[in-house]
């Protein structure tokens, strides 16, 4: 199922995954979950609360208590809203974390051990409702399952609604919707970092749990599926991400609070996205673990800002795009090693449009060293595999590949405009073969991890960058000179600066 999903949704130029073609507005899903019926706790705003400076957010920083406005911080700089954009008689909300055509599939939940007056010494489960800043109880219960953790930790899960992707991109939508968990997850390991946090993806935990947990399970409270993604311990403290959650499990209630508001008056169906859904829902196989990637960056503003003000371009201004050698490797050194302490599986092959002291041309960035001879061996023969001065970065091929780089995006001109460009190469048959179904969505949220990544670095560099889900499958694997799908494409990226339309007004995210 996997296989045939990802080939049925290959875009190529005669002929693009299958979707409506046109925007049908009057299903347009509302791109805020809400819960009816329940209890509402706003959360205090963060916005005047320092945070330490971006480039100092690996280091060694003191844990904030476990508090209402903690939790608050960490929400509001990742699943929150960034700022309301407006223009004419239309309005529309900008997030932390980003998504594909910002329709945001990906919903956040907490469950918290008794900090407040307001849980009346009981641990709570809460949907994160970002419109209006706040907390939605959904269910109130007791468990001892704290006991196995550090003290100030807690269980932070994300889910999605495929149909928002959908609405809008058809049977490709479950890829955008798996990259957006991607998205969301670095978005919180960022926010959890101001905090002084460690986040934690459980990777032996089933999908059913996590639905368990979350109350995806009660489907008539929900008309649009919600289906579960990722649960993260969140603690001052590292921890196994083996963890056993069927204490807590066992102690959830059996009722829920609330019923899901109706996003959309009908829906388009389309089979092979629950079908995907289902075939990738089976038990994850924990990975090999590594090492974290260590980050060092040049001095920047503070990391709210640089949060806050991360954007999805959509122009760049080709004049003024060129960026220095250093900015480069900086911007590469952030996604170079490791950024989940399990090893890479995604490699970055790029095109270098206005580097200085690069020549334009092919290049690729081997983020895990086990796969470099299977990559010689699969690319195209005539590839140099040239040295340079960015260790597991190599220059494939000189050449000026603006143009198809522009045409493999779907002829979109950002690809090509800005500094560079790159697709995110994954090991892919032999990935799936050893870890299963499951390990598909993971690929996704590797690279969408990377895409969040190098949205951030690029703003604290006063730089722009866009990710890119629009491109030709196999016209890639082509260029590439791949025959066949041990390795494959799933995310394309770009970087540069953009431009900024000036009629575009920016207002606050909470007024």
């Amino acid at each position: 199922m996997v296989y045939n999903y990802h080939e049925t949704t290959k875009h190529a130029q005669h002929k693009y995954a299958r979707s409506l073609g046109y925007m049908d507005w009057s299903t347009q899903p509302d791109p805020f979950r809400v819960y009816n019926g329940v209890k509402e706790i706003k959360l205090p705003l963060a916005m005047q609360n320092s945070t330490p400076p971006y480039h100092l957010l690996d280091a060694q920083l003191p844990s904030a208590p476990l508090v209402k406005e903690s939790i608050s911080q960490l929400l509001q700089f990742s699943m929150g809203i960034a700022a309301y954009k407006e223009s004419g008689d239309s309005s529309w909300a900008v997030r932390c974390n980003a998504s594909s055509g910002n329709l945001h599939p990906t919903e956040s939940y907490l469950v918290l051990p008794p900090i407040s007056k307001e849980q009346n010494n009981k641990s709570n489960l809460f949907h994160y409702r970002p419109k209006d800043h706040s907390l939605e109880e959904l269910a109130s219960f007791e468990t001892s399952f704290w006991d196995e953790l550090p003290d100030n930790s807690f269980i932070l899960g994300l889910s999605s609604i495929s149909w928002r992707e959908a609405w809008k991109y058809g049977e490709r939508a479950f890829r955008y919707t798996q990259l957006d968990a991607g998205h969301a997850w670095q978005a919180i390991v960022v926010s959890a970092k101001m905090l002084g946090w460690k986040v934690t993806r459980l990777d032996s935990v089933s999908d059913e749990d996590i639905s368990l947990l979350l109350g995806l399970t009660h489907k008539s409270k929900f008309f649009e599926d919600e289906t579960p993604d990722m649960l993260f311990v969140i603690s001052p403290q590292d921890v196994k991400s083996e963890l056993n959650i069927d204490e807590m499990i066992k102690d959830i209630p059996t009722e829920f609070e609330g019923i899901a508001n109706r996003l959309s008056s009908s829906m388009q169906k389309w089979d092979i996205i629950p079908a995907i859904e289902e075939a990738t829902s089976q038990e994850q196989i924990p990975q090999a673990k590594t090492q974290k990637n260590e980050i060092i960056r040049t001095p920047s503003k503070e990391s709210k800002d640089v949060v806050l003000n991360r954007r999805s371009i959509h122009v760049m201004q080709k004049d003024i795009s060129t960026i220095t050698k250093e900015q480069f490797h900086n911007i590469l050194s952030s996604v170079a090693g490791s950024l989940d302490a399990k090893e890479n599986s995604a490699h970055l092959s790029i095109f270098v449009h206005q580097v200085e002291d690069y020549q334009s041309g092919l290049y690729i960035l081997v983020r895990n060293a086990r796969d470099i001879d299977e990559l010689k061996r699969e690319m195209d023969s005539t590839f140099s595999w040239t040295d340079t001065e960015f260790e597991q970065l190599f220059l494939l091929q000189t050449k000026d590949l603006s143009t198809n780089s522009k045409v493999i995006s779907c002829s979109q001109d950002i690809a090509s405009d800005g500094a560079f460009s790159l697709g995110m190469l994954c090991n892919f048959t032999s990935q799936i073969e050893k870890y299963g179904a499951h390990r598909y969505k993971e690929l996704y949220w590797e690279c969408g991890v990377i895409g969040q990544q190098l949205y951030l670095e690029a703003t604290s560099m006063g730089l722009s960058g866009t990710g890119i889900g629009c491109f030709l499958d196999d016209d890639m694997h082509t260029l590439l000179g791949l025959t066949n799908n041990k390795y494959q494409i799933l995310y394309h990226f770009t970087l540069g600066r953009g431009y900024v339309d000036s009629r575009i007004m920016t207002r606050p995210a909470y007024e």
